[in-house]
């Protein structure tokens, strides 16, 4: 039986394309516009592995947006038509996260109309658009407008009959991802279709649905703590020794666990015996900020971002500072890697221990400068913003079931 193919635009690093080629579907291509996080999809998903994409001839295997997919490529895009099930994705969502200004004017907004324009043109049996959960809450500044609503009716107006929307806030830990993670997830179907949605909301069963996901994968029924999806690479299990990346740099010397946890079994699935993951850079902090990280782990509250008395203590600027509690969840994984404190040792997360708690696979690698600052953060991505930015393929691959299950059996016939 032929898979269900699809295409993911704003792909990042290829967290939701990575989710969705393990739940089953074929992917067709990526659109990404930074060169750094394209090139860590690039390095996972196309050409290598048996996870990939098949990418058309007429595509140049490089970063673009979807303005020039359209402008450039016009030609190919309706030929699509009838060969794509689903289009997957979600504009960047600076513009709407609680975590940033949320600017109603902010022009990366703007994307989301080319996103529209793409389905216009293509018409895909199925939609996937995730977002953060800023996404279905007004702008204070543009008159109670909803994003969500407003992509509601585009989607469902289109004049050659449009497509059935569901949309609902989820989070990723519902899925055995360690962290909460609230994310705006959009299901449509194209209204062609022959489907039972008209009486029953996708999201209805979601919590059963997830129960059977975690079982299959292993997991069990409690939230995934830090401590069982990162005791396994901490230094005083595993050691240090020198960067192999960077020099002046140590990094964890990892050696894969004789007893993991569950969820480390579960992100020890694909990698080569023996193998080692890449990006346990470690931070090279002053000896100063290691003292105060130590006097933080023995004094604040763990799971709780420090209050504003701890900050002023330890002259702190940093609004938003967490030391992780090893048996919770983790909060959720931001670009920022100063964010979050590790559990037991004076230092921030690597890149590695940020993309375990994002549910990256251990055979996942990350490429490109670790981190950046200043003005060249508008336009560079490292690594821990890959992270950071990506859709937890975990969370990717269980709604991609989750559609692929409403599309076993069905029919449909194809709009003009």
């Amino acid at each position: 039986m032929t898979k269900p193919k699809f295409i993911d635009l704003f792909a990042g690093c290829g967290g939701l394309s990575l989710g969705l080629l393990l739940a089953g579907w074929d992917g067709v291509f990526a659109i990404e516009k930074n060169e750094d996080a394209f090139a860590t999809l690039k390095a996972n998903l196309i050409g290598r592995r048996k996870l990939r994409f098949s990418w058309p001839e007429w595509l140049p295997q490089e970063p673009t947006t979807t303005s020039t997919l359209i402008s450039d490529y016009g030609y190919y895009l309706p030929k699509l038509r009838g060969q794509i099930d689903l289009i997957a994705g979600g504009p960047p969502c600076q513009g709407y996260s609680f975590a940033g200004k949320r600017n109603a004017k902010d022009p990366r907004n703007k994307l989301k109309d080319e996103y529209i324009q793409l389905v216009d043109i293509v018409r895909p049996k199925y939609l996937l658009f995730e977002n953060v959960r800023g996404f279905s809450s007004s702008f204070d500044d543009a008159g109670g407008d909803v994003h969500a609503d407003k992509i509601r009716e585009q989607l469902e107006g289109f004049e050659w009959g449009g497509y059935q929307v569901f949309s609902k806030v989820v989070n990723a830990s519902l899925f055995g991802v360690p962290q909460p993670r609230p994310r705006f997830i959009l299901l449509a179907a194209r209204s062609d279709l022959k489907l039972d949605w008209d009486s029953k909301d996708p999201f209805h069963e979601l919590e059963e649905f997830a129960s059977a996901f975690r079982k299959n994968c292993g997991l069990n029924g409690h939230e995934i703590t830090v401590r069982e999806a990162i005791s396994d690479i901490e230094v005083a299990v595993c050691g240090v020794a020198e960067s192999q990346e960077t020099s002046g740099f140590n990094e964890i010397r990892y050696t894969p666990p004789t007893s993991p946890t569950p969820f480390q079994k579960l992100m020890r699935r694909g990698a080569r015996n023996g193998s080692t993951p890449n990006s346990l850079r470690l931070a090279r902090h002053r000896p100063n900020t290691v003292i105060r990280f130590n006097d933080i782990l023995k004094k604040c509250p763990k799971g709780s971002t420090l209050s504003k008395e701890f900050r002023d203590h330890y002259n702190m600027k940093k609004q938003c500072f967490t030391p992780l509690h090893p048996d919770q969840m983790s909060k959720t994984i931001t670009t920022l890697p100063d964010d979050l404190l590790h559990y037991s040792e004076p230092r921030i997360l690597t890149v590695r221990e940020s993309a375990r708690i994002q549910s990256f696979p251990d055979w996942f690698t990350f490429h490109g400068k670790y981190t950046t600052g200043g003005a060249r953060r508008k336009d560079e991505c490292p690594r821990y913003t890959q992270v950071g930015n990506a859709v937890p393929p975990l969370m990717a691959e269980a709604l991609g079931k989750l559609v692929l299950s409403v599309l076993h059996g069905q029919e449909s016939v194809s709009p003009t």
